[in-house]
């Protein structure tokens, strides 16, 4: 390992939050295709498998930010363990409904509980964020690292989830996502030295509001739900077009290609020690994902998907530490769980926008096609981001304590302000 990231484990209890969180991380990449498997296997219906999956996906988003926003006000503790107790066992009683045959509105109202799923990510940025405060460019490597630990789960889960499912017994996939949120989130939580202090609701005005009032994570989260969709895309497509090829079985390979390149972009982009503003470095890395869409519409078979699809990985990882650097500097440190968390939440709505829509465009006119919809996707988020540029690159003034990452311009013109208020 590099010697940033050594550095990084220095402190104490940060090896173990990380490896808790990992552990606790692998349902994000497992539980949707686990169901998505387990209902195919023992139903053979793929329309009730996807609205299944839609469903939790949904649920995820509507749920998550508010179990992060607890997190905020009473602490990682008091809210995880409630919270993933919920939702394991709302996804066993998915697992035994399905089991048995039940009707379908149970396996509706046991997918919507099993949404009620912590942000393990969010829960360690958070702590790497109160851990590192004040030293932006060891943060700026720990972001890259949390990077890094999303691409291995995306890489690891989806393979482990399907071959359990196919293999062994249709539910093994779902069953071992739920024993993973359970011992990661037991695991995190046992750690009390590096939890972050809960900041519970004060009198102010600004205390009882959501971290979605701040307009900079607005802008972020809406090109996120269009990045999302670039992933959803992507990943149907791609299965699509290795089975008009003769070769499904070679799609997980492909995406793990993709995976791969984000995740050694991700690892080479910690150790790099970076200057000016961090809304001009994102605005650049989600025009690279855009264009990096651009091949995949003229790959005529799996080797040069494959090599599209990693040079497009390349831009993820990056974009992705960036947008968290840029969630500290426009969120309350009060708030910063929940904001870290409703970036995730409009990655997975664009996830399921995008699986939904491609899964129609391929079914309508064929894999090849289906590769316009995380083409159109790109250009949807890098017009976002265009638009959104000014309000991320604004001076945020400092607030609830917090001291945002900001390039050396951008605080001298604080500092200046500040004093005149003076």
């Amino acid at each position: 390992m590099a010697s940033p990231y050594r550095a990084l484990f220095a402190a104490p209890g940060t090896l173990g939050f990380s490896a808790a969180g990992l552990l606790g991380r692998m349902p994000l990449a497992m539980m949707g295709v686990g169901v998505l498997t387990m209902i195919t296997e023992l139903t053979g219906r793929y329309g009730l498998a996807g609205l299944l999956t839609g469903t939790l996906a949904l649920s995820a988003a509507v749920l998550g930010p508010q179990v992060s926003r607890l997190v905020d006000r009473y602490g990682q503790r008091r809210v995880l363990r409630p919270a993933t107790l919920v939702s394991v066992v709302a996804a066993g009683a998915l697992l035994v409904c399905a089991e048995k045959g039940l009707p379908d509105w149970t396996l509706f109202v046991c997918t919507a509980g099993a949404g009620c799923v912590p942000s393990l990510g969010a829960m360690t940025r958070a702590r790497w964020a109160e851990i590192l405060r004040g030293r932006p460019q060891e943060l700026h490597t720990a972001y890259s690292l949390e990077s890094i630990v999303d691409e291995v789960c995306f890489i690891v889960g989806p393979p482990l989830s399907i071959g359990l499912s196919t293999m062994w017994f249709p539910a093994a996939g779902p069953l071992l996502s739920g024993v993973f949120l359970l011992v990661g989130v037991w695991w995190l939580t046992a750690q009390r030295a590096t939890e972050p202090a809960p900041h519970p609701v004060g009198t102010h005005a600004g205390a009882r509001t959501s971290a979605l009032r701040s307009p900079g994570l607005q802008v972020l989260v809406v090109a996120f739900v269009a990045t999302g969709a670039i992933f959803g895309g992507v990943d149907v497509v791609t299965v699509a077009f290795a089975e008009e090829q003769g070769h499904k079985t070679a799609s997980s390979l492909v995406l793990a290609v993709y995976a791969g390149g984000s995740c050694l972009a991700g690892a080479v982009f910690g150790t790099l020690r970076l200057k000016g503003a961090p809304a001009r470095r994102w605005l650049l890395g989600v025009c690279a994902m855009s264009v990096s869409m651009i091949p995949l519409q003229l790959a005529g078979n799996l080797p040069l998907l494959a090599v599209a699809l990693f040079v497009a990985g390349l831009a993820i990882a990056p974009t992705m530490v960036t947008t968290m650097a840029l969630v500290e500097a426009h969120v309350p440190r009060g708030k910063l769980t929940e904001g870290m968390t409703w970036t995730g939440t409009g990655l997975a709505v664009g996830v399921a926008l995008g699986t939904s829509t491609s899964g129609w465009v391929v079914a309508e006119h064929g894999a090849s096609a289906g590769y316009a919809v995380p083409g159109v996707a790109g250009v949807l988020a890098a017009v976002v981001a265009f638009l959104g540029y000014r309000r991320l690159s604004r001076p945020v003034p400092t607030r609830e304590g917090q001291r945002e990452q900001q390039d050396p311009e951008q605080s001298d013109r604080l500092e200046r302000l500040e004093r005149s208020e003076r």
